[in-house]
This record gives structure tokens, C-alpha cells and sequence, in this order.
């Protein structure tokens, strides 16, 4: 009844929007974005000072549309795990070492409003992926301007900021497992001055593996308002309930056995299934956003946001309750001179703060049923940075950056249960100045250079220092780290071939690695130096040049590759000396090719492949994850069956090779349960209307 409450919903609001029109046809000509928005404005992708990617809206749609992971994957330096429907994590020139679930490290945007919160989790997973526009990625630390990241920074841009044509859109899919996606997008400009969004939609799965189901329901919109011409205010809504069932990890035979099943009972704990495990989360998260041009040359823009969380957690070990909240500021002053095309120069000055407050209540788990109490602590997060930046571009060709950024950080704690002797206190990660010094020459209109040499720095997340051994951690040490790199960009004169190349050296201290304890509870420590040298390629091109006759009309290929040789430098623990080890949870190579082609008769057809190489899942590197070949494949029709009106209709397979590997391993794991087993070949199909 409900699944049909939210279809009766999504096609009655879809025929009373007035003004309705079809997309446009799929824009063949270009590669990639000629510009990106990074470091405050637009600015040329060629002579960007960083190694930087923009995903757009048809890349986000290339594969199946109710997950990121295609998109993201085509990025060289990114992989991201789906370990169950609904369960993210990303790893950005990093490892997954500290990331048992979620995201962390990695500084996450919408917009101007960091969705990484104050505890340095973020949520990615509440977001639809079809209520995103484009995704800008800069790789790389970068400490100076945007605090606490050691991978880099992601910038997503929701549906309804920037242009946008009238658009209304329902799409309905279907699929293996369970799979059922409905999602509804209304976008209106109403006059020069007034524009909004709204987003909808709902996905459930029953998911590959026992104990995997997922129901997910979000409501997204956004507004732009130019209300004078030197001035505008923008506000951005996400309410995301999100459910999914967590199967736990499996050991080699258990995985040969039944690869399907979930985790079993195991000495004193009960299975995964018996005990309900899953995760359930309720977020709403908002922000204002006022840019305000108070001169020529002088521009301010003030954004306040903050989110509210329930987070429950039905685990094996034990039954969590979170209550999350959170409340930040960022603010900046931005000087452009722009007179003298020979010389110009940009400024930022500005500031960027969280505090979170977070009330964590541990119980025993009773195969579902909240038992007795078994810790309950209040942990509030003050982070703080205040930056300024320096950019001048010379004759047009030479950019020279500087920014600098004093980065805070401190949780405080309370101990509510059980009573202790001293049940409060408060730790600190110090005061740490992160600088960037960088630049880019553009040896001609089509070959550019670029270097940089950057600090980065990630400090504990809530979750570590509070992890599930129910004990506040107060050695872990904030991960630091400098990271030098140098790059090289090329494209024809007609940018129907792009390239680009960089290789880069970041030397980690202080590397936050994830233990278990002896019942399977989890805690971190700091493992000392790490070693984190890594090469990406990534190429672009028009096999075929675009073309309105034939059978084949399109043909372009992106093909992204990644060396990763990263290595403990300094790493000895309780149970052995680890230096010189491969770095747990990363693969030595990974290399993605996405074809895409338009045929006659608006029929598209995208094929996506997926080689990761085999990778350590603990430190000894005496375990491997196979390595593995993913092949994705999709074909869509385009009609349009009534004026002013479209319809597409798709169909889609994954892992069309059948392969037998395992995605979003358990790292170091208790009971050598490393492995999460992925979906066989599995299939999808849909349709998406615009009336």
C-alpha cells in the first residue's frame, strides 16, 4: 500500500506542474566541462593548479541510477564500496583502513554547505543521485581551505543551483532482487530573479545477501533568489529516512558455502541476521546561503546550515542509539582585480566552523529488542578554520596560489553511564597551520602545467574516538601529512582528445588504523608513517567525431588509471612489526574505460568496465581480496510521443561477466570474516517521462 501511496503521489504531482517540457536530446560534442568551480569561482580546467574531475549529469546517469558508484569509480584516485544497498564508503587517494562504514577524511559540499559534519562523518548515502547535477572533485589534501581532509574535496551540485531549464522528470525503475526506484524532479525558473527545485523519491531492494534490505525515502529541494541585482539568497532542504540491514562479513569457507547468506552465529555471539543488525537514520539537514556584491571588485558571501540525525543501530554485539546535531558558519570576504588582462590577481579571507553535539546510548541486543544499558556518553565537537588565499594569473598564462589555513579541533566529553570516578573531560587535537603553494603555466592553448605542495590534515572522527568498544579514546593524534605533485594537461583544438597526468608523493604521519578487539568490538590507533605515491591517468575522446546521419552517429571513451603504491613506513604493533607492508585495503592498480555511443533511432548504449587489482584486508597482508573485471551495460530509446513531451525507456545489466568477488571487505576483521560477497549478474530496466 504505501509503495503504491508514493506512486499514486509522484504521477499526480507530475501532471498538475504546469509548463512541462521534454530534455533536450544528450549533448554529444563535448568531452568534458571546459570550466570548473573550484576555489571559489569558475575558472578554466586546463590551467587549474589541481588535479581536479567534473562528473556530470550524464555520467551520473551513464549506469544504474539509484547509486553513485558507477559515476564515482570513473574517477582516477577515487573507489567507492557499496558493501549493501544503501551502505557507502569511498576511498579518495587514500586507503578504506579507517572506514569500517561511511565516510571519512574526505571533506564532502553541497554547494557551500559542507554536509561533512562536525564529527568528520558524512552521510553521503542520504542524498539521491538523480537530484544531483554535477559533482566537482579536487584531489589531493588541502588542509588551507577546507580543514580536516587528507584525500580531498568533493563539491556536489544539487538540482536547482546555477542555470537550469523548466524541467519535470518522473522516473520508475525496476530490478533484480527486489529493486524498485521512483523518482520525481520539478525545476522552474519563474522569472529572471526566482528559481527553485524539488526532488522526490523512493527506493527499496531486498538486496543480494540475507539481511540486506533497503527503504529509502528523501525530499530535497533548493531556491535561488536574486532579489536586487548586487545581491542573492539561496536555501537548500534534505529530509532523508533512510533503513537498510547490515549482513555482516563472512570467512573464506563460509563465503565458498553460501556466498548469499549472512553472518552466522560464532562462538558467544548470535548471527547478523538473528540479532536484526542494520542501520536507520532520520536526517534533516538545511542552509542559507547570502552572496552580496558590496563593490566592483568586492564580494561577501555568509552561509549558515545545520542537521539533525536519530541514527539507530541494531549491531551484533549491541543495540545504538545516536542523536546528533549539528550547527556551522562559513564565511568569506573575496577581492577580484580583473582590470589589467596582463595581471590579475584574486583574495579570500574567511572562516568555516561546526559544533556538533551528539548524545550516544549503547544497549544489549536481544535479537532486536533493546536490553540493558551498557554505556551512554554526551560528545560535543568544536572544529574551526580560518583561511586566506592569494591568486594572480600573469600574461594568462602563468597562476601562482598561496593559502594558508589555522585548522582547530577538540571533542568534549561526558560519561553519563555507567558512573565513574571522573566522567568529563575534553580532548585536543592542537592548533595546526596548513599551507598550499601552487601553480599552473599553460605552455600554449593546449598543453598546461601545473604543480603544488600542500599540508593536509584529518583529525579522529566521533566515531573513533568514541568507537564500538564503548571506551573514549584519548591518545589518537590527528593524521598530518604534505603532499607534493606535479601534473601535466592536454587536449586537441577541437577537444575531441583530452589527457591528463599526474603523479604525487604524500607522506602521512600519525596514520589512524582501524583494530578489533577480542569479543569483535572495534577501536584505533595511530600506526606511525605511512607512504601514499601514486600516479593517474585519465583520457577523453571522440573515437568517432559526432555526426546527425548513419547507424553509428557517437562513439567517445573515458579511460581513467590509477598505480597506487602505498606503504606502512613505520608500523609496529602488539602483534608484529608491519613497516614496509602494503597499506590494508589498497589496491596496487585500478583501471576504468566507460564507452559511450549514440546510434540511429535515439537509441544510446553505454558499457562500463572495472579492473581493480587484488588488495591486503589486514595488515600482515597475509589475506587478499581477489581482484576482479566489472563490465556494466546499458541501452536506452529516446521518443517523443506527445508534443512537448519525452520518453525514455532503459535497460541495464551488472557485473555482465558473472564475476564472483567480494565488495566493501571487513578490514583487519575479527574471526577472518573479511568478506562482503557482491551480486552475481544481475539486471535492471525503467522508464523516465518528462510531460
Amino acid at each position: 500500500m504505501r509503495l503504491l501511496l508514493n506512486l499514486f503521489f509522484a504521477i499526480l504531482l507530475l501532471f498538475i506542474t504546469k509548463n512541462t517540457f521534454g530534455q533536450s536530446p544528450t549533448d554529444t560534442t563535448s568531452l568534458v566541462p571546459i570550466k570548473i568551480h573550484a576555489y571559489f569561482n569558475e575558472q578554466p580546467l586546463l590551467g587549474l593548479t589541481s588535479s581536479a574531475q567534473v562528473i556530470g549529469k550524464k555520467e551520473i546517469e551513464s549506469q544504474n541510477t539509484n547509486t553513485l558508484l558507477p559515476a564515482m569509480n570513473q574517477v582516477s584516485g577515487i573507489r567507492m564500496e557499496e558493501r549493501s544497498p544503501g551502505s557507502y564508503r569511498i576511498a579518495m587517494r587514500g586507503s578504506l583502513i579507517r572506514s569500517p562504514f561511511g565516510i571519512r577524511n574526505t571533506k564532502i559540499y553541497i554547494d557551500d554547505f559542507p554536509m561533512t559534519d562536525a564529527g568528520g562523518n558524512t552521510y553521503l548515502n542520504l542524498i539521491d543521485p538523480a537530484s544531483i547535477q554535477a559533482i566537482q572533485v579536487l584531489k589531493g589534501p588541502d588542509g588551507s581551505l577546507y580543514g580536516s581532509n587528507s584525500g580531498g574535496v568533493i563539491q556536489i551540485a544539487p538540482n536547482g543551483f546555477g542555470k537550469a531549464n523548466d524541467h519535470t522528470q518522473l522516473l520508475l525503475a525496476g530490478g533484480s532482487y527486489g529493486l524498485f526506484q521512483e523518482q520525481l524532479s520539478v525545476q522552474r525558473n519563474i522569472n529572471d530573479k526566482y528559481s527553485f527545485a524539488f526532488d522526490q523519491s523512493f527506493t527499496r531492494s531486498d538486496g543480494y545477501r540475507e539481511n540486506t534490505a533497503l527503504n529509502k525515502k528523501t525530499f530535497q529541494t533548493a531556491y535561488q533568489w536574486h532579489y536586487n541585482p548586487k545581491n542573492s539568497l539561496s536555501v537548500f532542504l534534505l529530509y532523508s529516512d533512510l533503513g537498510y540491514r547490515t549482513p555482516g562479513g563472512l570467512t573464506q569457507v563460509q563465503m565458498d558455502e553460501n556466498r548469499r547468506q549472512a553472518r552466522p552465529a560464532g562462538g558467544p555471539n548470535p548471527g547478523a541476521s538473528e540479532q536484526r543488525a542494520g542501520i536507520y537514520n532520520k536526517t534533516i539537514y538545511g542552509g542559507v546561503k547570502h552572496q552580496a556584491q558590496l563593490s566592483k571588485n568586492l564580494s561577501h558571501t555568509l552561509t549558515i546550515f545545520g542537521s539533525k540525525t536519530d541514527f539507530e543501530n541494531p549491531f551484533i554485539t549491541n543495540y545504538e542509539f545516536r542523536d546528533e546535531k549539528n550547527l556551522g558558519i562559513r564565511t568569506y570576504f573575496s577581492y577580484e582585480n580583473n582590470k589589467t588582462p596582463s595581471f590579475q590577481w584574486h583574495m579570500q579571507l574567511g572562516f568555516e566552523g561546526q559544533k556538533g553535539w551528539s548524545s550516544i546510548d549503547n544497549y544489549d541486543n536481544h535479537k532486536g529488542v533493546i536490553g540493558s544499558a551498557q554505556a551512554k556518553d554526551n560528545l560535543d565537537n568544536n572544529n574551526s578554520t580560518i583561511f586566506y588565499r592569494l591568486m594572480t594569473r600573469i600574461n594568462t598564462r602563468l597562476t601562482l596560489e598561496g593559502s594558508i589555513g589555522l585548522n582547530t579541533a577538540t571533542v568534549k566529553y561526558k560519561q553519563r553511564y555507567p558512573i565513574i570516578e571522573d566522567p568529563q573531560g575534553k580532548i585536543g587535537f592542537g592548533s595546526i597551520w596548513m599551507p598550499r603553494i601552487a601553480a599552473s603555466y599553460l605552455i600554449n592553448d593546449n598543453w598546461a602545467w601545473r604543480t603544488s605542495i600542500s599540508k593536509g590534515y584529518s583529525s579522529p572522527t566521533l566515531a573513533e574516538v568514541r568507537s564500538s568498544d564503548n571506551i573514549i579514546n584519548h591518545d589518537l593524534q590527528a593524521e598530518k601529512g604534505t603532499n607534493y605533485e606535479i601534473g601535466v594537461r592536454w587536449n586537441t583544438k577541437n577537444r575531441r582528445l583530452i589527457a591528463d597526468f599526474g603523479t604525487y608523493n604524500y607522506a602521512m604521519k600519525n596514520g589512524i588504523i582501524r583494530q578489533l578487539r577480542e569479543n569483535g568490538a572495534e577501536y584505533y590507533v595511530n600506526a606511525g608513517a605511512m607512504k601514499q605515491r601514486g600516479v593517474e591517468f585519465d583520457l577523453w575522446t571522440h573515437l568517432l567525431q559526432p555526426k546527425k546521419h548513419g547507424f553509428l552517429r557517437a562513439l567517445s571513451l573515458h579511460s581513467s588509471l590509477s598505480y597506487n603504491y602505498y606503504r606502512f613506513s613505520d608500523y609496529i604493533s602488539k602483534d608484529g612489526d608491519y613497516t614496509n607492508n602494503k597499506m590494508t585495503a589498497v589496491p596496487d592498480w585500478v583501471w576504468t574505460n566507460s564507452i559511450s555511443m549514440q546510434l540511429a533511432h535515439d537509441l544510446g548504449l553505454n558499457i562500463s568496465h572495472n579492473h581493480t587489482s587484488s588488495m591486503p584486508l589486514n595488515d600482515a597482508n597475509s589475506v587478499y581480496a581477489k581482484g576482479y573485471n566489472l563490465i556494466q551495460l546499458k541501452t536506452s530509446w529516446n521518443t517523443n510521443f506527445i508534443k512537448k513531451s519525452s520518453l525514455q525507456i532503459f535497460i541495464g545489466v551488472d557485473n555482465l561477466l558473472n564475476e564472483k568477488y567480494s565488495l566493501g571487505n571487513d578490514i583487519n576483521a575479527f574471526g577472518n570474516r573479511f568478506f562482503n560477497p557482491a551480486p552475481l549478474r544481475n539486471y535492471y530496466a525503467g522508464i523516465k517521462m518528462a510531460l
